[in-house]
């Protein structure tokens, strides 16, 4: 199920929205800041934002272009300005929805429900290959230099999630909330199934070939030289 990142400083409305979200299955995360809300996209990335105008830090409409600047992640703004220019100049700054207050749980999981297939309508199906290790996305198949893996659900999942990002060093608690969609846990779940996938991979942590751990970062994965 997909996470959303609700973006609300006052408590009560924060607290409802998060039970009633949470009761459709939603995996919700929360945030009361601006400042925190960017920390969340940059360090957790979620698959949709709400995120309130009325912030204590920064406004909601310089928060949505800070953002855009680092994620194209769909959000939605929820305010209670019901101006017709306003809403037409937050969507030209990259909100793909809006909702005005007060609004019914039904109407916010509509809008998500919404935003969620229009952004995953907008991608092609994929295959990821990195060197000889190949990813089919949608057939959830994984191929090492032509041999298929026999890989589990999880083990897919943080594989494909490592390799739509070659190069890039992922941090474990990234790697925790997007493929085990937990906000925290033991570290020791990560490692274990790297070295699960190492092996499949014909590697192990001393002899890496493509997962490379990065000591108190994370781990990337990279093409053998």
């Amino acid at each position: 199920m997909a996470v959303v990142l609700v973006v609300e400083d006052d408590p009560v409305v924060r607290t409802a929205m998060i039970r009633d979200l949470s009761a459709r299955e939603w995996v919700v995360r929360s945030v009361g800041t601006a400042l925190a809300s960017l920390r969340e996209v940059a360090e957790n990335p979620p698959d949709v934002i709400v995120l309130d105008l009325g912030l204590p830090d920064l406004d909601g409409g310089e928060t949505l272009k800070m953002i855009r600047g680092i994620s194209d992640v769909p959000t939605i703004v929820a305010t209670a300005r019901d101006d017709e220019r306003e809403i037409v100049r937050l969507l030209r700054a990259g909100a793909d929805d809006y909702v005005v207050k007060p609004f019914s749980s039904e109407h916010l999981n509509a809008r998500i429900e919404a935003v969620l297939r229009r952004a995953r309508g907008s991608r092609p199906p994929q295959a990821v290959e990195v060197g000889g290790l190949r990813i089919d996305l949608d057939s959830r198949a994984a191929a090492l230099d032509g041999a298929e893996l026999e890989l589990t659900r999880r083990e897919f999942d943080l594989l494909a999630y490592l390799a739509a990002r070659p190069g890039r060093v992922v941090p474990r608690r990234e790697l925790l909330a997007q493929v085990w969609r937990q906000s925290y846990g033991d570290d020791q779940t990560i490692d274990v199934h790297l070295s699960w996938l190492r092996r499949k991979l014909g590697e192990s942590a001393a002899a890496p070939r493509y997962l490379h751990t990065v000591r108190g970062v994370g781990v990337k994965l990279v093409a053998p030289e």
